[in-house]
């Protein structure tokens, strides 16, 4: 079967910006064959915040679903790719993501039509609906792709993203024709450190760079003692978490309590820096069967140095012989990732073929994700 050209674009919890990957895609295989990513103009970052704050009206909601649609699709035309994609996959931005089983809800902003009618394609979106109406919590998702790309024979690798959310896909594959996976969102990776920065620069600054500001502070550690014991730790997969647990509530009460304890800025970036070090480590202790031999850092908190060295010296606490690495050193730049997830996860919704996993999501059954547009 010949792979097929798929886009792939992803916005992630960080509301940053948007990541297209694009790939070759056919059974078994994923390829990238080119990525780039488009920042979101001030003004439209800051409307998307509002949104998931809850701070937008119906209106304001409805205005900001069309906008984004044509933002996405902007960065998206066929003379920016050269080649034109047979499928497109498209994430969208969520603001809101409630896994709880009694009320279950999720929403991802961002207008399909306008990419469908842009490149011509079908469109594949809205893609966390179906598992959570089935049970499960609708995420994490890219476990397929990661299990695809990344899993070694005889070896036990964690994938790891560290978008605003960080989470983790563990792959044991010591005995057997197919690995064991588990995969759960760990807490927060980035989110906290780009609050934190917006706050100190009165908005100039969206995150840490090179964890530049958070190697110059001293960690805190009666707070990270205080965070750590936060129920959503020790709660065992399957699992999921966003902005409603670890966003703006979490960062408000936080940044008092550094305040009351006269940390100066570096010393809170370093503090919720080493927050999301602990916490991802703390989750792999508890959670998984093993330590991992190799630990794979995705998304844009492996591009943060500091971070990464926080996160390979806790787990060389449990395993002096874990690898941590990039998935940039593996041939996948680190933003290329999750869009390539999504562009596998359109590849096999259009051919009818199931893209969760229920062992991770805890769905009831295997199904087919996400919502086709037609042109």
């Amino acid at each position: 079967m010949k792979p097929t050209l798929v886009l792939g674009i992803m916005s992630g919890t960080s509301i940053d910006g948007v990541d297209y990957a694009l790939c070759e895609v056919g059974p078994g295989r994923v390829r990238l064959r080119k990525v780039w990513s488009a920042k979101f103009p001030r003004a439209l970052q800051l409307r998307l915040h509002d949104a998931a704050r809850g701070n937008a009206t119906s209106w304001e909601l409805a205005q900001l679903h069309h906008d984004l649609g044509r933002f996405y699709a902007a960065h998206a035309r066929c003379e920016k790719l050269r080649a034109k994609p047979a499928i497109v996959g498209l994430h969208g931005q969520t603001i809101f993501h409630n896994p709880s089983p009694k009320n279950p809800a999720t929403f991802q902003l961002g207008e399909p039509a306008y990419l469908a009618e842009t490149l011509r394609v079908p469109l594949v979106s809205n893609f966390r609906v179906a598992d959570l109406a089935a049970g499960g919590q609708g995420a994490p998702l890219a476990t397929a792709f990661h299990q695809l790309v990344f899993a070694r024979r005889g070896q036990h690798v964690c994938v790891n993203n560290l978008g605003g959310i960080s989470n983790v896909t563990s792959l044991y594959w010591h005995r057997g024709a197919r690995p064991k996976i588990r995969s759960f969102d760990t807490g927060p990776a980035n989110v906290l450190i780009d609050l934190a920065m917006r706050e100190f620069s009165g908005g100039k600054l969206h995150f840490d760079r090179g964890g530049k500001l958070a190697a110059r502070g001293i960690v805190h550690e009666p707070l990270i003692n205080e965070w750590l014991r936060h129920p959503y730790f020790q709660q065992p997969p399957p699992k999921s978490t966003g902005r409603e647990l670890f966003g703006e509530p979490f960062f408000n009460s936080a940044l008092h309590r550094a305040r009351r304890a006269k940390l100066s800025q570096s010393d809170v970036i370093a503090t919720f820096t080493a927050f999301t070090a602990r916490s991802l480590v703390l989750n792999y202790e508890l959670h998984l069967a093993s330590v991992p031999d190799v630990v794979v850092l995705a998304g844009g908190g492996a591009a943060n140095h500091t971070l990464r060295k926080m996160i390979a010296c806790e787990l060389r606490k449990l395993n002096p012989r874990v690898t941590v690495q990039t998935s940039e050193q593996l041939g996948w730049p680190v933003q290329s990732i999750e869009p390539a997830a999504f562009a596998l996860l359109a590849w096999l919704r259009m051919n009818r073929k199931p893209g969760n996993l229920p062992v991770t999501t805890g769905a009831n059954r295997a199904l087919l994700l996400g919502q086709v547009t037609e042109v």
